[in-house]
C-alpha cells in the first residue's frame, strides 16, 4: 500500500494553525469536496453516488469489517497535505476536528481497486491491524471509515522518517545501533507470528521512527500484504519486494519463516550498506536469491564481529526448516549482548558502497551521456529551459539545493536522499553539483526519455567493432574514458548483472533491459503487481532456476 504516516514534525505542527487547518475547522457537509478524502489518488471515481438515482451498487471496501465511524472522513477529520503515495492510495496529514490531534490518513481510492482480490487485500489489512495487540513497535490504527470515493485508515502520525532514509543518510550503522534496530524488527515478527500473521513485506521503508530523536521508537507501518496463517499452512502467491524475498517465496511454497529472511536482508544492509542480492532486473535478483551466495568477505565485513555475521547467516539460511525462528533470533548472543556490541562506525567503505548506484550506474551513466550528446535541439529545449530555471544563481551548475527545490517546483516527489543520490550518481567530478551535461543525464533518467533509437545509438557507441555485442574490453575502454579507477572490478560486476545469458558479452537486448530497469535497489523495493510476479515466476521456470514441484 506504500508508505504511510511520513511527516516532518515541525511542518506538521505548523499546519495546525495554517490556513489548511482553520481554527474554526468544524464539520463539512458529508462527502463535500476532497473526493472522499482520497481524491488525489482516484479522483473520486468508482462509486460516485450521483448517477442513476442511486441504482448503482455502492462498493464497500471495508465489507464485513465495517467502519469504526459512520459518515464520511470529513465529518470527523480535516485532511491536509499529502505525505506519501502508494499503489492504491494516498496518505495525508490529518487532524481530529475535536481533539486537534495530528494523525495520518491513508485514503484508498475505490477506483483503483479493480479486482475482488484488491478489495480483499484492503479488508485483510484492516482486519490484521485490528487483530494485532497494541505495541510500541507497531503503528496504531485509530479507526477506519469509507465513503463513495475511498476507504480511509486513520493512524497515529510518525514524524521521524523512514528507517530507509536514515540508512541512506548515515551510510552505515554501528553494530550497536544495528542490533537495536534488528531487535525491534524481529520483535514485530515474533508478535505477528504469535498472533497468526505473516507480514510478507518487511523492508526498511515499512518502518518509521516515531520522532526525530536519536533514540526514537521504531514502528512497523504497513500491513497491506500481510496474511493470516495457521500452523503448517503454506502459501504460493509471490508477493513482497524483490530484494527482500526469501527463496521459498520464489518457489511458491512458503510459511512464516519468510519474515526472518527479510529481517536478515535488512540486517545485512544495516551492517554493510547494500543488499545481499543485487541485480539490474527482477529475474537477476531472483536468480541471485535462489543461488544463495552471500558475500561476507569484502569490506566492511572483516571489521564486523563474528557474532553479527553468525546471526545474519542463520537468518539468511536458504532452508526454512533450519532458519532461526524469531524467538531464536532474539536469544542469539549478538542481540543478548547488544549493549556490548562495537559502537564505532563501520567505516567509509559502507558509505561508498551505498553508492552502488554509482558503481553499477557507471555504464548506464555513460550511456545516458551518449544519448544526451546526440539529442536534437527540439528534444532538449524543455530540459535546457528547466536547467535555466533551476540554476537560480546563474553560475552554470545546479547545486543540491537548487535541484531539490527545482524538482519540487516541477511537480516531482523525491526524498532528499534520492535527490542526493541522483547528484552522486551523475556528478563525474565530485563537486556535489551538476553541469548542463550531467543535468541532461539526470533528466533523461527521471523522464525515461530514451527511446529505442536513442538506445541503439548509445549501444553502437560501446560496440566499437560493430559485431552486435559489447565485449569486456570495449566496456573497459569506454569506462576508462569516463575516469573510472577500479575499472576491472567494475566491468566484472557489470557483466555479472547485465550479461544474463552468461556468454561473456552484452547483447543489445541485455543493454536495453539494463537501461529500461531502475538502477537503484532502494527505489526498486516497491510494490510489484501480481501479473508482474506471475510473469517472473514463469521466466524462472523456463530458465531452470525453479523446478516445478520444488520444495
Amino acid at each position: 500500500m506504500g508508505n504511510c504516516c511520513r511527516s516532518p514534525a515541525a511542518a506538521a505542527r505548523e499546519d495546525v494553525s495554517s490556513s489548511h487547518f482553520p481554527a474554526s475547522a468544524g464539520k463539512r457537509k458529508p462527502h463535500q469536496a476532497r473526493n472522499g478524502g482520497g481524491g488525489g489518488a482516484g479522483g473520486g471515481g468508482g462509486g460516485g453516488g450521483a448517477g442513476a438515482g442511486g441504482e448503482k451498487k455502492r462498493l464497500s471496501v471495508l465489507g464485513e469489517e465495517g467502519p469504526d465511524v459512520s459518515g464520511g472522513i470529513d465529518d470527523k477529520y480535516a485532511l491536509d497535505r499529502e505525505l506519501g503515495r502508494g499503489e492504491f492510495g494516498v496518505t495525508y496529514l490529518c487532524m481530529d476536528r475535536g481533539s486537534k490531534e495530528l494523525l495520518a490518513c491513508k485514503s484508498i481510492s475505490k477506483r483503483k481497486l479493480r479486482t475482488p482480490v484488491d478489495v480483499e487485500d484492503v479488508r485483510r489489512e484492516v482486519a490484521i491491524m485490528r487483530h494485532l495487540p497494541r505495541s510500541a513497535s507497531i503503528v496504531t490504527l485509530r479507526e477506519a471509515c469509507e465513503d463513495d470515493g475511498a476507504g480511509h485508515l486513520v493512524m497515529e502520525l510518525c514524524e521521524g522518517g523512514e528507517l530507509f532514509d536514515r540508512i541512506v543518510a548515515r551510510g552505515h550503522y554501528t553494530e550497536r545501533a544495528a542490533a537495536a534496530v534488528t531487535r525491534t524488527i524481529v520483535e514485530v515478527v515474533q508478535l505477528c507470528h504469535h498472533h497468526g500473521v505473516i507480514h510478507r513485506d518487511l523492508k526498511p521503508e515499512n518502518f518509521l521512527f516515531a520522532n526525530k530523536k536519536e533514540n526514537s521508537p521504531l514502528k512497523a507501518i504497513d500491513f497491506g500484504l500481510s496474511i493470516f496463517f495457521k500452523p503448517g499452512e503454506k502459501f504460493s502467491e509471490i508477493v513482497g519486494s524483490p530484494y527482500y524475498m526469501a527463496p521459498e517465496v520464489l518457489k511458491r511454497n512458503y510459511g512464516p519463516e519468510i519474515d526472518i529472511w527479510s529481517a536478515g536482508v535488512i540486517l545485512y544492509i544495516l551492517l554493510c550498506g547494500v543488499p545481499p542480492f543485487w541485480a539490474e532486473t527482477e529475474q537477476g535478483v531472483a536468480q541471485a536469491i535462489l543461488r544463495g551466495n552471500i558475500d561476507f568477505k569484502r569490506e566492511p565485513w572483516p571489521h564486523v564481529s563474528d557474532n553479527a555475521k553468525d546471526l545474519d547467516r542463520q537468518m539468511l539460511q536458504p532452508d526454512p526448516k533450519i532458519r532461526l525462528t524469531a524467538k531464536q533470533v532474539l536469544e542469539h548472543t549478538w542481540l543478548q549482548n547488544a549493549k556490548k556490541a562495537p559502537n564505532v562506525p563501520l567505516g567509509d567503505i559502507v558509505k561508498s558502497r551505498l553508492k552502488q548506484f554509482s558503481r553499477m550506474n557507471r555504464f548506464k551513466r555513460r550511456a545516458l551521456r551518449v544519448i544526451a550528446d546526440h539529442l536534437s535541439a527540439e528534444e532538449v529545449e524543455d530540459i535546457k529551459e528547466m536547467f535555466k530555471v533551476m540554476d537560480t544563481d546563474n553560475d552554470g551548475i545546479v547545486s543540491y539545493e537548487e535541484l531539490k527545490s527545482g524538482i519540487a517546483k516541477f511537480g516531482s516527489h523525491l526524498a532528499e536522499s534520492e535527490v542526493q543520490m541522483l547528484i552522486e550518481a551523475v556528478d563525474t567530478n565530485g563537486r556535489g553539483a551538476l553541469d548542463y551535461g550531467e543535468f541532461l543525464a539526470v533528466s533523461l533518467h527521471l523522464q525515461r526519455m530514451a527511446n529505442d533509437e536513442h538506445l541503439r545509438r548509445a549501444f553502437l557507441f560501446f560496440d566499437k567493432d560493430g559485431d552486435g555485442f559489447i565485449e569486456p574490453e570495449e566496456l573497459q575502454e569506454a569506462l576508462a574514458e569516463d575516469g573510472a579507477v577500479d575499472i576491472t572490478e567494475v566491468v566484472k560486476d557489470i557483466l555479472q548483472e547485465v550479461d544474463t545469458d552468461k556468454d561473456g558479452k552484452i547483447s543489445f537486448e541485455e543493454f536495453v533491459a539494463m537501461m529500461k530497469t531502475g538502477t537503484d535497489w532502494r527505489k526498486a523495493s516497491r510494490h510489484y503487481s501480481r501479473g508482474r510476479f506471475n510473469s517472473l515466476s514463469i521466466r524462472l521456470i523456463k530458465d531452470g532456476s525453479v523446478k516445478m514441484g520444488n520444495e
